[in-house]
Parts: C-alpha cells; sequence; structure tokens
C-alpha cells in the first residue's frame, strides 16, 4: 500500500490548472506548426501565424492563452494500491483547482447553480472522473474545458443500421453546424458505443489522448484520418474565415454497446486543446 497525502495532490493540480492555461502541450504545438506550414488560404496562414503569435506570448510572458480559462475537467485513475491521507480525494482537488485559479489570476467562471448564476468566486467545483486501476500511483490529467466549443457538443443516438456512414455523417454535421463558433482550428473528440452518457464521456476523454498516439484499432485509425480529410475539406478554415485546416486533429474512442444503437457523442475544441498529464 502506497500513502499519497492530499496536500501533495491539491499542489500538483495547482500547478497543473496553471499551466494549462499558459503553455501548449508538446503534441499540441507540434501540430499547430504543422498547420501553419500546410495552410494554403493567404488569410488562414495569417490568423494561424497570429495565434502562434499569441500562444508564444502566453508562454513567455505567464498571460493566459484564451481569456476563457474553462472550466476544470480532471480525470483521474487511482491506482487500487493508493491511500490518500489527510482528507477527502474530491476536496483536494476542488482545493487544487481553486488555488490554481485563484492565485493563478485565471478567470472564474463557474456559477454555483445552472438556473441562479452566481459566481462561486474560484472556479470550483471542478468535473472530476475517477477510474480506478491496478496500481499504486495516481495518474491525473487536467483539461480547462472553455464553452465557446463546449456549447457545440452534440450528442446523435444513430440505429444500428446507420453503421459507419452514419457515424460518418453524424461528425461531419457537428463540425459544419459548429463553424466558426469553435474557434478553429479544432480538435474533434469523438465517442462511439456505450450509452447516452458513456459515448459523451469518451467524445471528452478523447480530446486529451496525445495528438501523436494513432487508435490501436485498425477502422477506428482509418476513420480519423478520413474524417480529419474530410473535415479541412469543408472549408471552414482558421478562425471561421476559410482555408484548408479546419481540424488539427480527429480522435475518437469506442466502446461495447447494446444490440439496439449506436450512440454518437462529438466534443469539439478550439485551436489551444488545453490538456497537462501527471503520474503522482
Amino acid at each position: 500500500m502506497r500513502h499519497i497525502t492530499t496536500k501533495e495532490i491539491t499542489r500538483t493540480i495547482k500547478q497543473m490548472c496553471i499551466e494549462a492555461n499558459h503553455t501548449l502541450s508538446p503534441d499540441m504545438k507540434s501540430v499547430f506548426e504543422t498547420a501553419v506550414k500546410e495552410e494554403a488560404s493567404p488569410l488562414g496562414k495569417k490568423i494561424l501565424n497570429q495565434l502562434e503569435e499569441n500562444l508564444r506570448i502566453a508562454e513567455e510572458d505567464m498571460i493566459p492563452i484564451c481569456q476563457d480559462t474553462g472550466m476544470a475537467v480532471v480525470f483521474m485513475k487511482v491506482g487500487q494500491d493508493v491511500h490518500i491521507e489527510g482528507g477527502g480525494l474530491t476536496d483536494a482537488v476542488n482545493q487544487g483547482v481553486r488555488e490554481g485559479y485563484t492565485e493563478g489570476f485565471l478567470r472564474k467562471s463557474v456559477v454555483s447553480d445552472p438556473i441562479e448564476r452566481v459566481n462561486t468566486k474560484d472556479n470550483t467545483p471542478a468535473v472530476i472522473h475517477y477510474e480506478i486501476v491496478d496500481g499504486d500511483q495516481l495518474e491525473i490529467t487536467v483539461a480547462p474545458k472553455g464553452f465557446g466549443s463546449e456549447n457545440m457538443s452534440r450528442i446523435f443516438m444513430l440505429k444500428p443500421a446507420d453503421g459507419i456512414e452514419g457515424v460518418k455523417d453524424a461528425i461531419l454535421t457537428a463540425v459544419k453546424d459548429a463553424g466558426p463558433n469553435a474557434c478553429p482550428p479544432m480538435v474533434v473528440g469523438v465517442g462511439i458505443g456505450g450509452t447516452f452518457e458513456k459515448c459523451a464521456f469518451m467524445a471528452k476523454h478523447a480530446l486529451t489522448r496525445n495528438l501523436k498516439e494513432t487508435s490501436p484499432i485498425p477502422y477506428v485509425r482509418d476513420l480519423e484520418k478520413e474524417m480529419l480529410h474530410k473535415i479541412n475539406g469543408l472549408g471552414i478554415g482558421p478562425g471561421g474565415l476559410g482555408g484548408t485546416v479546419t481540424a488539427l486533429a480527429v480522435n475518437i474512442e469506442t466502446y461495447p454497446t447494446h444490440i439496439a444503437g449506436l450512440p454518437v457523442a462529438v466534443n469539439i475544441c478550439c485551436h489551444v486543446n488545453r490538456h497537462v498529464h501527471r503520474v503522482i
């Protein structure tokens, strides 16, 4: 049994919140640099160059990449041989978010009730997803999600007979409907299978996958490539002002589902696609 204190968890989450909002992850930097080179539209290339300059300034001067510093989404894989000491794990995570957003001078965008709309003033609570896994480590991913792109999310409850062509149509429909509102060039996360809520979770989690990694499932790998090609052929382009780079990547996750269903969720993220990964 390995013992991990809540103080260490809080400190780690705090650092991750600040880092995610100021520095683009290495995989995102790489695909962004490629996009700048490949964009065929002069206006699109100009916009990408401006976005790249913004990313550089944010990292050098410790200014948030975007004024919408998002709602903190936290994925935690908790080893079953880990014992948390010093308080509750959820409280420790939220305390880390609280300190990160307050001491990091990040915008507080969370309201305590969806109807009454009173700001919590510290960007808590976070949205936390737990998974119990083998081992004695905590694997943490912090992915602040802005709502310009979040509001473009879609779930399609397809019929099994719709098949893979129905899945393709659903993905393209979501991206077309999003248009410039998701701050392209975008990263498209897709969840296929499971249930209503499971496919939405997978779509969100897919956004945190390293963009240099490919799916181990051959048909999924092919589908990701095809969808990226078709999305970039829509002409939406950087900033929604036209061009050949509408998406930087399409990441897809799948799960077994019921014989009567084919759930598909599409979660789009803007060009920063913030995510930071740590292991304690």
